[in-house]
């Protein structure tokens, strides 16, 4: 059976943390391997045979036009990342959010910066200072002093408004490659991922509301815009899954990206901005991701949908509002039944627990209270819940 790997998408293989690779400098340059054009052959025409059909997947020319005028529209705002550290460097890519000169991008990009190259594709180089650390999406914001011709914002979109299927652009820097522009499409919605943020029981937290997508992203990519085609911004370009790498490290595209939806960067970077942090939510469970069908049936449930309790923190405010974990053993191994099922949120039914994380994340703040709609013993409760910040 094969592992997947999850691989965030900075650049120069740092990313990976495999202590058995060396650690690169940069400049890290690729090796490309030349195709040496094959001669065409003319072929005897067959009038009585129907054309053929477009090839699928490949664009028609209006829509290349289409693609080419996005390009020129959106590329200005884009820019290449050079981060150097005290064990090496790492390429990564960053876009510009005002004409104050903040650019965002990935915290991993920057993690353990002693210094941040920030090239325009103008050709403008410049210092950036990182100003905003946010573990708990993985974002940064850096600064940057360049005449203000140089700074082309890029415009928010609205990610509740994308579908499975929705045609997106991711613009960035793979391998040092600057301005690369690749095609896909939103393969799914409400992923999350780890956070950066290590979580009081020894964990780490998790990271909501992500958009996955099959367009090209590779390392060096993370940081970078992905883009809807009207050139409003819906992501943030932050990992990608994985099987395998290649002989010389490095990690091989299988279609599965991840980007950090752009509801979530409106809802934290005016803070992020302002005073260099963002308060999260906090409930303080431990929930199921997802429950399979004999994991509802040993937990005795009679459906699987809701965000089943397994653990609550000491101290938190679900311990607070008196929230149940399970303490039953069951036929599974280390699965406990009479936990609390979470079936919505301030009327706002849940499928999963990623449904739960992302309804905290873009909707209401720590001091809030909410009401939680639980099955418990059989029977439907509302419980009222204060909830913290992210300790």
């Amino acid at each position: 059976m094969k592992r997947w790997t999850m691989v965030v998408v900075a650049g120069a293989l740092l990313a990976l943390a495999c202590s058995s690779l060396p650690t690169l400098t940069l400049p890290d340059i690729a090796t490309l391997t030349v195709i040496t054009p094959q001669p065409q052959v003319e072929t005897t025409s067959r009038p009585n045979l129907p054309p053929l059909a477009p090839a699928v997947g490949l664009p028609s020319e209006s829509t290349s036009s289409a693609l080419s005028d996005l390009y020129q529209q959106v590329n200005p705002g884009v820019v290449s990342l050079r981060v150097f550290t005290a064990e090496g460097g790492a390429l990564g890519s960053g876009f510009v959010v005002d004409t104050q000169g903040h650019i965002v991008t990935n915290l991993h990009v920057v993690t353990g910066a002693t210094e941040v190259e920030v090239d325009f594709p103008s050709g403008q180089m410049a210092h950036g200072k990182v100003i905003a650390e946010d573990p708990d999406s993985d974002l940064a914001v850096i600064q940057v002093t360049v005449p203000a011709a140089e700074l082309m914002p890029l415009p928010l979109g609205d990610s509740s408004t994308l579908r499975v299927g929705t045609p997106v652009v991711a613009i960035g820097n793979p391998f040092g490659l600057s301005s690369t522009m690749t095609l896909g499409i939103v393969s799914g919605l409400g992923r999350t991922l780890d956070s950066e943020r290590a979580s009081p029981g020894g964990g780490v937290f998790s990271a909501a509301d992500l958009i996955q997508t099959d367009a090209a992203v590779n390392p060096g990519n993370s940081g970078g815009p992905l883009l809807d085609l009207q050139g409003f911004v819906v992501g943030i370009n932050r990992a990608i899954r994985s099987t395998s790498v290649t002989a010389s490290g490095d990690v091989v595209n299988s279609g599965v990206g991840f980007a950090i939806s752009v509801n979530v960067v409106r809802r934290v970077l005016p803070s992020l901005i302002e005073k260099g942090s963002y308060d999260y939510p906090y409930i303080g469970i431990t929930g199921m991701s997802e429950m399979h069908l004999a994991e509802q049936e040993a937990l005795g449930l009679p459906h699987s949908s809701g965000v089943y309790v397994q653990d609550v923190t000491a101290g938190s405010p679900a311990e607070k509002a008196g929230l149940r974990a399970g303490s039953r053993p069951t036929t599974l191994t280390g699965l406990l039944a009479g936990g609390d099922l979470i079936l919505a949120v301030n009327d706002t039914p849940l499928r999963n627990f990623s449904d739960l994380l992302s309804y905290l994340v873009l909707n209401v703040s720590p001091g809030d209270a909410v009401r939680l709609t639980l099955l418990r013993d059989g029977q439907q409760e509302e419980v009222s819940l204060t909830l913290a910040a992210r300790p």
